[in-house]
């Protein structure tokens, strides 16, 4: 069989034509909006990059409470891992990230994680965990977007999905024996290295040996 004739060898896209992507076109071809996933996927990591800084100064006030700070630190690291792993992917769909990070804030699909005017660990614990609650909704429609079309993006969503759903069942941990004083497990146990992010962290590459 010649080149030619090889069945991937071509397609809908000119031969050394680099305006459009075949990894964009075979999505719409499995009936998904490339320009629509690639728009929420903005806003999504929005969320994260904006979480990731608010989580940074909600950790700064639960001084005193070390198991608190380390479990927020774990969440807030994770939440970076989530940008890294899925920006490259609006650019692979075509798509750019916002040249103004107060445009991009803006798009965040997820409301500001402002610490409360009252910073009680109790009061921190709940923005802490509705902040989850709001990633688990967002990377869940990502998910249901991306279904059976785009298994790419499906794939890193579902990844991340999993760690919000970590994320939210240690804080609810937290709050209810913080407000409650009710034992509510979550099974957490301490990562390997703060913020391994065990599912959405891309493989490192070690070439030193």
């Amino acid at each position: 069989m010649s080149d030619e004739e090889k069945q991937h060898a071509s397609g809908s896209i000119a031969p050394g034509d680099t305006s459009k992507r075949v990894g964009k076109e075979f999505v719409r071809e499995r009936g998904g909006d490339p320009d629509e996933i690639c728009e929420k996927l903005v806003d999504a990591i929005g969320a994260e990059f904006t979480t990731y800084y608010y989580y940074t100064n909600l950790r700064c006030y639960l001084a005193g409470e070390e198991d608190y700070k380390e479990i927020t630190e774990d969440a807030r690291l994770e939440d970076r891992a989530h940008f890294e792993l899925v920006f490259p992917r609006v650019f692979e769909l075509g798509g750019k990230l916002p040249t103004d990070i107060r445009d991009f804030a803006d798009r965040a699909s997820c409301p500001d994680a402002e610490l409360p005017d009252d910073p009680t660990p109790e009061n921190i614990l709940e923005v802490l965990l509705e902040a989850e609650r709001c990633a688990i909704r967002t990377w869940a429609e990502v998910c249901d977007m991306t279904e059976g079309c785009d298994p790419r993006t499906y794939d890193m969503a579902q990844r991340i999905l999993n760690e919000e759903i970590d994320h939210e069942a240690w804080f609810i941990e937290l709050l209810s024996k913080e407000r409650d004083d009710e034992v509510n497990p979550a099974g957490h146990f301490v990562r390997g290295e703060p913020g391994d992010a065990p599912y959405s962290t891309n493989n490192r590459f070690n070439d030193s040996a």
